[in-house]
This record gives structure tokens, sequence and C-alpha cells, in this order.
């Protein structure tokens, strides 16, 4: 699986908590890019609940993102 900022935006609006087929179901309503179905058909487990996009990418954090280009926009 790899996970980008970009992919995992389209799951922070999820229905959580959400096992995995209802994940893809919901990326697949929404028409988010292929990749990000692409990663959650590779978890392994179908029936576990996971509460939020930090269970399925331990390093996703929401709020780090909003700051990300803040140092680039204050440049120009």
């Amino acid at each position: 699986m790899l996970w980008t900022p970009e992919l995992a935006q389209y799951l922070e609006d999820a229905p959580w908590p959400a096992t995995k087929g209802e994940l893809i179901d919901y990326c697949e309503r929404i028409g988010a890019p292929p990749a990000v179905v692409k990663n959650l058909q590779e978890i392994e487990d179908e029936e576990e609940q996971f509460e939020s996009i930090e269970e399925i990418w331990p390093d996703y954090s929401a709020e780090a993102d909003e700051f990300y280009y803040d140092d680039e926009l204050n440049e120009y």
C-alpha cells in the first residue's frame, strides 16, 4: 500500500467506523481515484472495523497536512 496525503484525504469524511468493504463502496461513490480503492483492497482483514484513517495509515495526520505548504507560500 502506498498512501499519500492527497489519496488519504478522500477518506477524511468517510462514514467511520467502517469495514474495508464499506470504505471501498464509499470511495467508489464519491469518485475517489483508483489508487485509493486499490490501497483499500490490499487490506487483509475483511471484517475489521476501522475507526479512522489513522488505523489504516498510522502516519497520516490531517492537522499536519494543513500546514504542509505554508512555508512555501510565505516565500513568494
